[in-house]
């Protein structure tokens, strides 16, 4: 999926002509566990088909698990394969079975939110816990309740390769489902993404974008994409060098809506 767009002319870059690609797509069924390449994802116009469309829930303290505080979560793969869903644990241990309504929903806390979960029946729950080390339970929610900001978040190449560079990592480009983006651009300018608010841009395959505004990261960039152990400082480097929201938050990447989708 291709579809190279020209950059928008702005004041400081108005001599500069540059071109983006997309050159990968990527979610997760689960929320928090491992980002995976989607080369065949579907949209429609409320994003990604299949995106965070289940979240795993504490009943007891009724909050939905979260990556920054679960960091174990990165390492489980989730992937649908039709109507059922596979977790694999870093061993090779697996389950796969199509969630089923249990007929219970419980309204809760996501980031000072409240998400109506309706908890799943299968062996998810009781896999998952086992893993995590507590109690869970598998949950379906409303598509886009589990979503911090906009339903699609766009990351560049070449910023991440400006980052890998600060922080002495010349392989983070490699490394860049850390920061759990739905769509990954190649660009050459580092950052001009943030020049783009308010411009719309063709992703290829019907699909059409309004880019919106940066969007501000937290620790989740400094877990290892793939066992969701900490160790780097990219979060601390990102804060040095770049702009911020009021909460301190770095900002990275840009926020995206659909515009048009295909029809289903």
């Amino acid at each position: 999926m291709e579809n190279r767009v020209p950059a928008p002319a702005t004041q400081h870059l108005s001599s500069l002509t540059d071109s983006v690609s997309v050159c990968g797509v990527g979610f997760t069924p689960i929320k928090g566990t491992r980002h995976l390449a989607q080369p065949d994802a579907e949209f429609d116009d409320r994003g990604p088909v299949g995106d965070r469309r289940y979240c795993l829930i504490d009943t007891d303290r009724r909050e939905v698990l979260k990556t920054v505080q679960n960091p174990s979560l990165v390492a489980v793969v989730a992937r649908f394969h039709g109507d059922e869903l596979e977790t694999t644990l870093p061993d090779g241990r697996s389950v796969s079975a199509v969630p089923e309504p249990s007929g219970e929903t419980l309204t809760c806390d996501y980031w000072g939110r409240p998400v109506e979960a309706g908890l799943a029946r299968g062996p998810h729950s009781e896999f998952l816990s086992s893993w995590l080390g507590r109690p869970v339970r598998l949950a379906k929610v409303p598509r886009g309740d589990v979503v911090f900001g906009e339903p699609i978040t766009v990351a560049a190449t070449a910023s991440i390769r400006d980052l890998g560079t600060r922080v002495g990592h010349p392989d983070l480009a490699a490394e860049a489902a850390r920061f759990r983006a739905t769509v990954l651009l190649d660009t050459d300018t580092p950052y001009i993404e943030e020049t783009w608010s308010g411009r719309e841009m063709s992703l290829g395959n019907g699909v059409r974008v309004r880019i919106g505004e940066s969007v501000p990261r937290c620790a989740v960039i400094d877990l290892d994409p793939l066992t969701g152990l900490r160790g780097s400082r990219i979060l601390k480097a990102l804060a040095e060098h770049r702009g911020g929201n009021a909460k301190g938050e770095p900002f990275f990447g840009v926020y995206a809506q659909i515009v048009r989708a295909p029809q289903r």
